[in-house]
């Protein structure tokens, strides 16, 4: 008996063993959708630069995590609920964090005064009328028909006020959470494209949701989806501009291929159907006919796309790359895209088209002004549009009136200057509406698109510069303008960059399940703690971020840079 008890323990052992070498193969031979990095194959994603370990080394110890055995014994169902049911709780997350006491403030605050007024003139005569002096009172207190028919000055295309009006037609403008419920649901739609986005660059669910819950909580969002301002439409608009653009590489590679497969020839195929490249152009047009910096994201990742397409060629061995590119493909990629952008910002000007009151609208009709020579054929009413257009960019190249929270672009990723968008107040402590990002995801997400500018110089990983081009797109071109008076709210327009490029090194960090033990364990308890202490951060500035009145000791706690009152 005592020996057939060794032999069943013999057997058992090898038993266990052989359980055990098919476990490790099976997970060294797939990827786990939710816990892993970069998971697609090709030699230069992540993966394959992330695998610091030698084969030999990795032979020689153990591979993976008890996180990743245990993920790899749940059932199907379980996998289906975690892929689904984790992204939905963003979401949820997401929705509550923006609509939770929307109503709060009752009153117009920072330039709600411009663009909900501004909205609701729109509404009803087509074009941005004027209103009484001190008309914000009378507006937050119900009095919302004291506009004027004649035509006020407006700087920023009419989409935004479109849009923020659609709400205030839903709900009634006298109700605060109606000058807002547009900008809200951008900010929630932003985050589930951001996720897509992610999942589309990255191949891991785990990280789309990761991306996702970051920028759910990230005060900058929060706040900027709360107020009716103009600056989350944008960014909602770019974002889908560039899941087109991401979509279209794929697309055009597809029919290089197939062009391979049938020709030859020295300077490769002028592909003219690309319908992401269009849709692309009509995102960004749609950017551009909010704020104009939209254009900034329609130049940059353009030239981006002809980036792309001349590398493709080349790696295709198309002798003249280079000059097919320029030559065949860069004519017919601004034909699909530069029009339809053009014709999106025109469409939106509808309304002051088809009225007659709008301002400048009649200024080529007046005495001396029409055009004559060469431009006389051009129709009196796009005359006035250009000139109006004309006046708007005089108006912003000039504007640099001082604001005691204007915030100088070389300090925006340092978060030196957050704008305060709400105070109201006494000696004891008051209520803070305060456009403070989370502190642990804005400089984590700065340090981690600094480390992408190495990686894209010494691994030359192309989602790395799809990531950093879309970020280039939205901060960049603010360098030119260091003495205007711009705002630290602005960056909510390339934030989603900033969350793709943390979440790259949060995927690099977690490595996949065929890492060593020890590696894998280290990524993902360093992922956890991090995580965990964002969330905490996002608790702690919650009432800042909607309004809550607190002490004075601890709305002062929240200030932790003397930038901050």
């Amino acid at each position: 008996r005592r020996r057939q008890r060794r032999r069943r323990r013999a057997d058992g052992g090898g038993a266990a063993a052989a359980r055990d070498r098919a476990a490790r193969g099976h997970r060294a031979s797939i990827p786990t959708f939710m816990l892993t990095g970069m998971t697609t194959p090709a030699p230069t994603d992540f993966d394959a630069v992330v695998a610091s370990t030698s084969d030999a080394t990795r032979e020689s110890e153990p591979v993976g995590s008890r996180l990743d055995d245990w993920w790899l014994r749940q059932s199907l169902a379980v996998h289906r609920l975690a892929r689904w049911g984790a992204p939905a709780l963003v979401v949820v997350i997401a929705a509550v964090a923006r609509l939770f006491g929307l109503g709060h403030p009752a009153s117009l605050v920072f330039d709600e005064t411009f663009y909900v007024k501004d909205a609701w003139t729109l509404v009803n005569l087509g074009y941005e009328g004027s209103w009484p002096a001190e008309a914000d009172a009378r507006f937050s207190a119900g009095e919302t028909d004291i506009f004027t028919a004649a035509p006020g000055f407006v700087v920023h295309p009419p989409l935004g006020k479109w849009l923020i009006g659609l709400g205030m037609g839903w709900l009634g403008p006298d109700n605060p959470a109606s000058w807002r419920v547009a900008t809200v649901l951008a900010g929630i739609v932003a985050v589930v494209l951001l996720m897509v986005v992610a999942h589309m660059l990255f191949r891991s669910m785990l990280l789309a949701t990761i991306a996702g819950l970051l920028f759910a909580i990230d005060g900058n969002a929060i706040v900027m989806s709360r107020v009716a301002l103009l600056d989350n439409f944008v960014m909602l608009f770019a974002l889908l501009g560039f899941a087109a653009i991401l979509l279209d590489r794929g697309w055009t590679q597809k029919r290089l291929d197939l062009w391979l497969t049938r020709k030859e020839g020295s300077w490769g195929p002028a592909i003219w159907w690309r319908p992401w490249l269009v849709a692309a152009g009509v995102a960004f047009g749609a950017a551009t006919a909010i704020k104009w910096s939209g254009l900034y994201f329609l130049a940059a990742l353009a030239v981006y796309t002809l980036v792309v397409d001349a590398l493709a060629r080349r790696r295709a061995g198309i002798p003249f790359w280079l000059s097919g590119t320029i030559l065949r493909q860069a004519p017919v990629s601004f034909l699909l895209t530069v029009p339809a952008a053009l014709l999106t910002y025109l469409i939106t000007w509808t309304g002051w088209f088809v009225t007659s009151g709008g301002y400048s609208r009649q200024w080529a009709a007046g005495d001396g002004n029409a055009w004559t020579g060469a431009l006389s054929w051009v129709p009196l009413s796009l005359q006035s549009f250009w000139h109006f257009e004309v006046s708007v960019y005089n108006y912003h190249v000039g504007e640099m009136r001082p604001h005691p929270y204007q915030a100088n672009p070389l300090t925006w990723l340092l978060m030196l200057r957050p704008t305060s968008m709400y105070y109201q107040g006494d000696a004891t402590g008051g209520e803070s509406i305060s456009g403070i990002a989370n502190p642990i995801i804005w400089w984590a997400a700065t340090a981690a698109a600094l480390y992408l500018v190495y990686r894209l110089l010494r691994f030359r990983e192309w989602r790395v510069g799809l990531i950093l081009a879309g970020l280039a797109a939205g901060y960049l071109p603010w360098l030119l303008y260091l003495n205007r008076t711009v705002f630290q709210f602005y960056t909510i327009a390339f934030e989603p960059y900033l969350i793709l490029a943390l979440t790259a090194v949060v995927g690099i960090l977690l490595g996949n399940a065929r890492d060593p033990s020890w590696r894998r364990l280290s990524g993902i308890r360093i992922t956890i703690i991090f995580l965990a202490i964002a969330l905490a951060v996002s608790a702690f500035y919650w009432p800042v971020w909607t309004g809550m009145r607190l002490d004075y000791f601890w709305l002062a706690a929240h200030w932790w840079l003397p930038t901050w009152r």
